[in-house]
C-alpha cells in the first residue's frame, strides 16, 4: 500500500495542448531530484515522491508501520466480524444476518469490548510486517522500474515488487494472524494471546502458526499486486503530478481494495477455516467418514484440503461467506493505510526538507 518513492528521478509532465499527463515533455524541463544539481527556490512545489537519500528507508519503514497498526486496530470490530461470518458451521447463537446485525448482538450478548479481543497480536505483528512491506514495496518498484521502464511508472515493476513485499509481510503476521482469529471465534476458550500462544504451540505444534502460510500466500499476492496495480492507475488518472491530494489517496486505496479483496474472498474463506480449524466443521468431516476416520480429520492442512472441505460443507456459496464483511472491512482499511502512509512521507519529507532549507539559510 504505497505509491512512489525513494529517490528517484521524476519526470515533469508537458502542458501540451494534448494535455496527457504521463507523457513528459522536453519543453516542460528536463528530470529533477530532491538532491538534485539545479537551485530550488523557496516557491518550488516540494516534491516529497522524492525523498531525502538518508532519510528514504528509515521514513518508509515508519510510515508504513504506523500505517499498519492503524489499518487493522481501527477497522478490528469488523474484521472480527468477517471472521464469524466466514464460519461453515456457526453455532446457532453465532448465525448473523449481516455485518451491523453480528456488531449489535456481539456486543449486547458479550460485552461491548469482544469485537476488540485479539486486537493486541494484530498490533504487534502489524508494525514490523508493515515497516518490511512498505520498504521492500518502494526499494523494489524503484528498482524495478529503471530496468524495465526508466524514467516512468511501471505497473508490471508495481506488480512484482507486491508480490515480493507480500512474502515477507506473511511471513511476520501470519501467527499474529492465527492467534488473533482463533481469539475472534464464538466462544473462545483462550483467556489471552499468551494463553492462545502456548495451547496451540503445546497441542498442534509450532507448525500450527503457519498452516495457513501458503494459502495465505496464495490470496495476497494476487491481491497485493492487483491492488497495487489498481492503486497506481488510479492514481495516473486522478493525481498524475503525484502531489500529496489526500482525497486521491483515499478514493485509490477504497476502490482497489474493495475489488481485490471481493475476488480473493474464496481463499480468504479457506485461511479463515485454516487458521482457526473450527472444532464443529472437523466434527462434521469425522462424522461424515465414518467410525475409525475420525483421526484423519483432526486438523485440516493445505490449501487443496480446505477447498474441498469449504466445498463439501458449504457448496459454492460457501467460499463467499462473508465477503460483504470483507469488502467493508477492506474498503476503508486501504484507504486509512494510503493515506496515513502518505500523510507520515509527506510530514517526514517536508521535515528534512525544511530542515536543509533552514541550514542553506544559515550557511548564505
Amino acid at each position: 500500500m504505497e505509491t512512489d518513492g525513494f529517490v528517484r528521478k521524476r519526470r515533469m509532465t508537458a502542458e501540451s495542448s494534448s494535455g496527457d499527463p504521463g507523457v513528459a515533455g522536453a519543453s516542460a524541463g528536463a528530470e529533477v531530484r530532491w538532491l538534485g544539481a539545479a537551485e530550488q527556490t523557496e516557491d518550488d512545489e516540494l516534491d516529497y515522491e522524492g525523498l531525502p537519500q538518508g532519510a528514504s528507508t528509515r521514513t518508509h519503514m515508519l510510515a508504513g508501520a504506523v500505517a499498519g497498526i492503524m489499518e487493522h486496530c481501527l477497522m478490528f470490530p469488523v474484521d472480527c466480524v468477517k471472521t464469524r461470518m466466514q464460519s461453515l458451521q456457526p453455532e446457532p447463537a453465532a448465525r448473523y444476518r449481516n455485518v451491523m446485525d453480528a456488531l449489535r448482538r456481539i456486543i449486547a450478548t458479550e460485552g461491548v469490548w469482544r469485537p476488540m479481543r485479539g486486537l493486541n497480536a494484530t498490533a504487534i505483528g502489524a508494525g514490523p510486517a508493515h515497516a518490511l512491506y512498505f520498504a521492500c514495496y518502494e526499494k523494489l518498484k524503484r528498482t524495478l522500474s529503471d530496468i524495465i521502464h526508466p524514467g516512468a511508472n511501471s505497473h508490471l515493476a508495481n506488480g512484482a515488487a507486491g508480490c515480493v513485499a507480500t512474502l515477507l509481510h506473511d511471513a511476520i503476521m501470519n501467527p499474529a494472524e492465527v492467534v488473533k482469529q482463533r481469539m475472534q471465534m464464538y466462544n473462545s476458550p483462550y483467556r489471552g494471546v499468551l494463553d492462545c500462544v502456548g495451547a496451540v504451540w503445546q497441542k498442534e505444534g509450532a507448525a500450527a502458526f503457519y498452516r495457513s502460510y501458503t494459502t495465505q500466500l496464495t490470496m495476497n499476492v494476487p491481491f497485493q499486486a492487483f491492488h497495487f496495480m489498481t492503486y497506481e492507475y488510479l492514481q495516473e488518472l486522478l493525481n498524475p503530478q503525484r502531489q500529496y491530494k489526500p482525497s486521491s489517496h483515499m478514493l485509490s486505496g477504497a476502490l482497489a481494495g474493495a475489488i481485490a479483496a471481493a475476488v480473493t474472498t474464496p481463499l480468504d474463506v479457506c485461511k479463515t477455516l485454516l487458521n482457526t480449524q473450527e472444532s464443529m466443521a472437523l466434527g462434521s468431516l469425522s462424522s461424515g467418514q465414518g467410525h475409525g476416520q475420525g483421526q484423519a480429520h483432526r486438523h485440516i492442512s493445505g490449501l487443496a484440503h480446505a477447498f474441498r472441505t469449504v466445498y463439501r460443507l458449504g457448496g459454492l456459496k460457501g467460499f463467499f461467506k462473508g465477503v460483504q464483511a470483507r469488502i467493508i472491512y477492506q474498503m476503508p482499511s486501504t484507504a486509512i493505510s494510503w493515506s496515513v502512509y502518505e500523510f507520515f512521507k509527506y510530514g517526514l519529507t517536508e521535515h528534512q526538507h525544511n530542515k536543509r532549507r533552514v541550514l542553506t539559510h544559515l550557511e548564505q
